[in-house]
């Protein structure tokens, strides 16, 4: 015979049917969402990768990272990203936040910093929940989701409280973004500072230090890494 029962309890007294109000079931606590098929594939394709031999590993640049979700480029597969991590932010609104505050706004996609660590609170807590005994998670109630929480409500504040909030920093950013040539050019008087040889090293050849910063000051204007 099994020890759960099978009738909903009831509220009420007497034995007039309208004061009996049946309670429907629900559970305690919802389950983690699970992530799709997709997502899924990364995970054991991750999965395989960290248990190989170092020599017969791919390449990291190769592989998709959920937790990191610019690197998931595939279409079909950030669209799965970004389901999952909706129902995740969902799912910790229910289970997580008592006072409104901690409550992840509706527009995180529109806040980098929550899109970005969203990704990697959802990525441990499914890494987490995987394992054979409580410990992880048990480290993620302590430590992961708090730090998420106490930096979010700092973020935040008091914006973005019943609509989504403009970005308080744009004026701030826009001067810094005006005033980029500046830092570039103070970066190039840096490198033309160091001693000894220039070597270029995407052609081997060896340069004086002025053409050298000349060649590091347009790769930092292209956006593209020194030597």
């Amino acid at each position: 015979m099994s020890r759960f029962t099978l009738t909903p309890p009831v509220t009420g007294t007497g034995s007039d049917p309208q004061t009996r109000q049946i309670e429907q079931p629900q559970p305690m606590a919802r389950a983690f969402p699970l992530p799709g098929p997709q997502l899924r594939y990364v995970y054991e394709e991750l999965d395989e990768a960290a248990g190989a031999v170092r020599a017969l590993a791919p390449r990291r640049n190769l592989l998709y990272r959920p937790w990191d979700p610019p690197s998931c480029t595939d279409p079909v597969l950030r669209q799965e990203l970004w389901l999952w991590l909706d129902a995740v932010v969902v799912w910790l609104n229910t289970e997580y936040t008592w006072n409104a505050d901690a409550m992840i706004p509706s527009c995180w996609p529109h806040h980098p910093h929550l899109v970005h660590e969203i990704a990697v609170l959802a990525d441990q807590r499914h890494a987490a929940g995987l394992t054979y005994t409580s410990n992880a998670l048990e480290e993620w109630h302590r430590y992961a989701l708090p730090a998420f929480s106490n930096r979010m409500t700092d973020r935040i504040r008091s914006h973005c409280v019943e609509t989504h909030d403009d970005w308080p920093g744009t004026a701030r950013h826009a001067r810094g973004t005006a005033h980029a040539p500046d830092r570039l050019q103070r970066f190039a008087q840096d490198i033309a500072s160091l001693a000894g040889e220039h070597v270029d090293h995407h052609t081997g050849e060896i340069l004086d230090p002025t053409t050298s910063a000349e060649q590091a000051l347009e790769r930092l204007r292209r956006g593209q890494p020194g030597g």
